[in-house]
């Protein structure tokens, strides 16, 4: 008998895979050798199997490693599959609080600058504040959101027509399967993209004052400095109590041309055409089709599955307190009713 060089084809092509928790995935390896050689398959490196196709399910959400070993006596092939169980809620809002991370503020430290205010928005409408420029927090939902024609995500808010707090968006793909935010940022451009005053990588270092009773000083990327400014309704430290001594946040930068000072006891802050948290009254509709590179390049995403929202105008409004970005809950706009 002529020994045929191994030559292996998987019925499954795909290396990635999503599944629902309980269901079945059959994978079979498919030759012209039939007997002459041997299988092997590993489940998260213990053998589970000798046979040529193996019938993996599981209820443990997450990434599941499934390894397939054809060999004889002189030849191998191997082949590895990332497997991630999801369970098929489908809930239409965020679930998953990764970070919180905001800049100082009149709410910090209490409700809705806090922790339970952040976890608040999990799968339900709530609120929570970012606090002044660069603030932020990383969500995730419990299925990918699809980009599809128009509008993807809703962001709900507490804007109204005169009195705007744009957040920048930024949204990732879970492409290494695991479940964590740890791939790639994509920054969603909004109206003012790339206009005068808009700035990518800018930062700004928030440093803790002697006294819980005092302004919060600020420099930034541009050799400036300032002040997160206090008002009399607010007598709780703005500085946030977990942070050290000094704490820098990175992200882009909107311009400032939206917010009318005319009148000193009523300031404006208008909102801009599209694409910004906590910008249109009633809630902003995103396009994750937005999507840009760190470059600022367009780049076309199937889907999404984590979201990050960073306050983006650095900007003191009087007696109504430092612009804060607030976000009220995030759903996928498919499964919304």
């Amino acid at each position: 008998m002529v020994q045929l060089p191994l030559k292996v084809q998987m019925s499954v092509n795909e290396d990635r895979i999503v599944i629902n928790s309980g269901d079945t995935l059959t994978i079979t390896a498919v030759t012209q050798n039939e007997g002459e050689f041997k299988s092997e398959w590993k489940l998260n490196d213990k053998v589970v199997s000798e046979e040529r196709s193996y019938s993996f399910s599981s209820k443990d959400k997450g990434p599941h490693t499934l390894e397939y070993r054809a060999y004889t006596t002189k030849e191998e092939f191997k082949t590895v599959y990332i497997i991630t169980v999801s369970y098929d809620f489908n809930n239409p809002y965020v679930t998953q609080l990764f970070e919180y991370r905001p800049a100082p503020g009149q709410f910090i430290n209490k409700s809705p600058g806090n922790l339970a205010s952040a976890q608040g928005i999990l799968g339900q409408k709530g609120m929570v504040t970012l606090g002044a420029y660069g603030g932020y927090i990383v969500l995730g939902f419990d299925h990918t959101v699809k980009n599809g024609e128009g509008n993807d995500i809703i962001i709900y808010n507490n804007a109204s027509n005169v009195f705007s707090e744009p957040g920048v968006i930024w949204v990732m793909s879970d492409d290494n399967g695991n479940g964590l935010p740890d791939d790639t940022w994509y920054e969603l451009a909004g109206s003012e993209f790339n206009k005068t005053g808009y700035e990518r990588n800018y930062s700004v270092t928030y440093y803790k004052p002697n006294s819980v009773t005092d302004k919060v000083r600020w420099t930034d990327s541009k050799d400036r400095e300032g002040y997160v400014e206090r008002n009399t309704f607010h007598t709780q430290s703005y500085y946030p109590e977990w942070e050290g001594d000094t704490y820098t946040l990175t992200g882009s930068v909107l311009p400032s041309t939206n917010i009318d000072y005319t009148i000193p006891t009523n300031i404006k802050s208008y909102p801009f055409d599209f694409g910004y948290a906590d910008n249109t009254s009633g809630g902003d509709k995103i396009d994750i089709g937005n999507a840009v590179d760190k470059d600022g390049k367009k780049v076309i995403l199937k889907g999404i599955n984590f979201i990050k929202v960073q306050t983006a105008v650095q900007a003191n409004m009087g007696w109504l307190g430092e612009l804060s970005t607030e976000v009220l809950g995030i759903a996928d706009l498919s499964l919304v009713k």
